[in-house]
């Protein structure tokens, strides 16, 4: 008999799993960019711990397991912003992404009061320009990271209709 994968609130014994789960994860953003210093495979385990201590943060489990994560947290202007959404390779695909970012979205409109929702992602990620787009995102800009990646920039309004995914 096959587990479930949860979703819920990370907590201070996650940091070691999504510390671990950010760097196997960010590899394939990696290689795309040919720049294996972009911020998720560069970040500390201390700055982990302090995100998960301060902003809002959800893990999907499988058991015991950390298999997904992705944090947030309000600005001063009612933005929640979303970041570092990733989940493990041998479970991408099958919607995962997609319940990590609703869980954000809702944490941050329903306990954080944001308005809307931004994020980012590299200019070549085509699978998470997918998922964005297919969950109401409308590219609103271009940057370039400090790690010299280029990123389109991404919104949503708090109150567009929630994504569903397939099956």
């Amino acid at each position: 008999m096959g587990m479930s994968v949860t979703i819920s609130a990370a907590t201070a014994q996650d940091v070691e799993q999504i510390f671990k789960l950010q760097y196997l994860c960010f590899q394939s953003e990696a290689e795309l960019y040919g720049n294996y210093r972009i911020d998720p495979l560069v970040q500390t385990l201390e700055s982990v711990r302090g995100e998960v201590a301060r902003d809002l943060v959800f893990v999907a489990r499988l058991g015991e397991e950390v298999v997904g994560s992705v944090r947030g947290f309000t600005d001063g202007d009612s933005t929640g912003l979303i970041g570092k959404l990733c989940v493990h390779p041998r479970l991408q695909g099958h919607g995962l992404g997609a319940r990590l970012l609703r869980a954000a979205e809702s944490g941050l409109a329903d306990g954080r009061s944001a308005r809307r929702f931004r994020l980012h992602t590299g200019e070549r990620s085509e699978a998470n320009l997918r998922l964005y787009s297919k969950a109401g995102y409308s590219r609103v800009g271009n940057a370039t990271g400090e790690d010299g990646v280029r990123l389109i920039l991404l919104e949503k309004d708090a109150a567009a209709p929630v994504y569903v995914a397939s099956a």
